[in-house]
């Protein structure tokens, strides 16, 4: 999958390449073009323009950031289901070490896949789908035989709280997925490429407004490229906080 970088670089370069094409072509075109009349109906197309895409980025902004807020509450639930788990275990006695001592490994180990200290050429969640530390740590819980209604008890509950953890980590996985269609961000690349064209069009050839282009350029470009960045929370640039894991990790085996 082409990467959030490469794409939000290819926006600034066809949005900018666009303003420029305006500027050459309002040296190039005659005079007749270029009166009033002319640039009235290229201001109501530009502001035709604007709207759309104003309406939409601002759409995939906000749908970005509900998948970005979505993922950070996920992994707050899934902090302090695993903190609650580890008292459970505790709870039951002795005979659950082993689990504990798997269910701390199996945390340390998605914390350093996903929010790794050293970059690594593999994908943080392509890695993270790979693993499969919980089902060991239930694995581990089958080995117990409870005496008493309270192991029984405790056992159950457990048994359940890793249930969960294991969907929420196939969900997690799946979300990760989660693409915004390449026709859909083509199109609005076109509407914001034709309205930078239309004000290189309208606008005198100086460095001044060259440069307020290139800002404009960079600006809705990096709009976009956050608009990636955050539909994929666990991966890329902008990520949720491992903080809540790093936080669960501390308090496990006490």
């Amino acid at each position: 999958m082409t990467s959030s970088l490469s794409i939000g670089l290819l926006s600034v370069g066809c949005i900018f390449g666009g303003a420029l094409l305006g500027l050459l072509l309002r040296g190039l075109l005659p005079e007749p073009h270029l009166r009033d009349e002319s640039k009235d109906t290229v201001k109501v197309g530009a502001g035709m323009m604007a709207t759309i895409s104003a309406l939409v980025l601002g759409l995939l902004v906000a749908s970005a950031k509900d998948s970005f807020d979505t993922a950070e509450a996920e992994m707050t639930q899934r902090g302090t289901k695993i903190i609650f788990l580890d008292r459970l275990l505790a709870d039951y006695g002795p005979e659950t070490k082993a689990t504990r001592e798997q269910l701390r490994r199996t945390v340390a180990a998605s914390i350093e896949t996903i929010w790794p200290e050293e970059k690594t050429g593999a994908l943080g969640m392509t890695a993270y789908e790979r693993t499969n530390g919980m089902e060991v740590v239930k694995m581990t819980l089958f080995k117990v035989t409870p005496t008493t209604d309270a192991q029984h008890q405790l056992l159950a509950t457990a048994q359940q709280i890793i249930s969960e953890l294991r969907e929420a980590r196939w969900l997690l996985i799946e979300q990760a997925h989660n693409i915004i269609p390449i026709a859909f961000l083509v199109m609005l690349l076109f509407w914001l490429t034709m309205l930078h064209l239309s004000f290189g069009l309208l606008a005198p050839r100086n460095g001044t407004t060259i440069t307020v282009l290139l800002i404009s350029a960079l600006s809705v470009s990096g709009a976009i490229f956050i608009v990636l960045e955050m539909t994929h929370p666990l991966q890329g640039m902008i990520k949720v906080s491992s903080a809540p894991m790093r936080k669960a990790l501390e308090h496990l085996g006490e």
